[in-house]
């Protein structure tokens, strides 16, 4: 029996109202060759009996937390060269895996691949008027245009949410680190971005394919004014340890993190009449405060370890 030619991969957690969609959207993709591997990251809800009652789907299931080890079980349980995944959130098009796939077999130098999201918004809700569309991204949106783009700069790297890599390129850096990644409620991130900076100095190439088009959910509890905060200071926490792997750490990251500190509450002061521009900057600068405080934890201790989660936050709700 030949093996599929791409393996399609959810890595979930407790995601039982979004979950059966995900998996549905794959078992109807246009593509003739491919296997569906759902990792399931010790969910405690109905996870287990949703996969089991498509057939076809193959179940896996995964004690230890974290996203990168989920990530990291799906491609050594999967069977293809090509590994496709998709948030246990998302809901992909019917051509998606076939967008994924012709680009692999058409550039054998392409490590990493992700296309185009669009948002799906809770039923009866709009976009607050905070949202900025620097903001969205956090919401999973990503739109490089209607045409190719071979990315030079990893913070433009493919979402998360609608990923795929060549295992080869995978198996050469030994896979996702575990350091980075969610892991249960917190929002540690940047895996990709430091997967993008790894695969372009060893030489391979990482595309943006518009026609690998997937919709993201958005969750009713990520339109809090609090949320955003939050997801703003794992981000900077991520970016000092991703700084830190590259041997960049040191008292020069005190100096960046200060200097992009006062920028962020400089803007936010500046365009306090724009609700959008001035929140957007208070998330980035109050990332910057997670950013400092993972610098200094790393320099009074080695080596990096996250864990104080950030302040509780208690802020008004403002209109939307």
């Amino acid at each position: 029996m030949t093996e599929p030619k791409v393996s399609a991969i959810i890595c979930t957690h407790n995601r039982e109202q979004y979950l059966g969609a995900a998996i549905d959207s794959l078992l109807n993709q246009d593509f003739p060759d491919f296997e569906v591997v759902v990792v399931d990251n010790a969910s405690s809800d109905r996870t287990s009996d949703i996969v089991k009652a498509r057939p076809g789907v193959r179940y896996v299931y995964e004690g230890v937390m974290g996203l990168s080890v989920a990530r990291n079980t799906g491609a050594k349980e999967a069977k293809s060269e090509i590994l496709a995944y998709l948030d246990d959130d998302a809901v992909a098009s019917p051509s998606w895996l076939s967008a994924l796939y012709d680009a692999y077999q058409s550039n054998e130098k392409l490590a990493i691949a992700g296309g185009k999201v669009t948002l799906i918004w809770p039923d009866g809700i709009t976009p607050p008027l905070w949202l900025s569309p620097g903001l969205s991204g956090c919401l999973g949106a990503y739109d490089l245009g209607d045409s190719i783009v071979y990315i030079k700069q990893p913070g433009m790297t493919p979402r998360g949410l609608n990923y795929s890599l060549r295992r080869t390129f995978l198996e050469q850096i030994e896979g996702f680190d575990v350091n980075l990644g969610r892991v249960g409620k917190n929002l540690l991130s940047n895996e990709e971005l430091h997967m993008t900076e790894r695969a372009l100095k060893l030489g391979w190439q990482v595309a943006y394919l518009p026609d690998a088009l997937v919709a993201h959910n958005v969750s009713p509890e990520r339109l809090e004014q609090a949320w955003f905060l939050s997801r703003g200071w794992w981000q900077g926490i991520s970016e000092c340890y991703r700084e830190q792997i590259a041997g960049k750490a040191g008292p020069r990251q005190l100096l960046l993190g200060g200097e992009r500190l006062v920028r962020g509450l400089y803007k936010s002061v500046k365009y306090f009449g724009d609700a959008a521009q001035r929140f957007d900057n208070l998330v980035y600068a109050y990332g910057q405060v997670g950013y400092l405080s993972a610098a200094i934890q790393g320099m009074l201790s080695a080596p990096f370890k996250v864990q104080n989660p950030e302040p509780e936050l208690k802020i008004e709700k403002e209109n939307s």
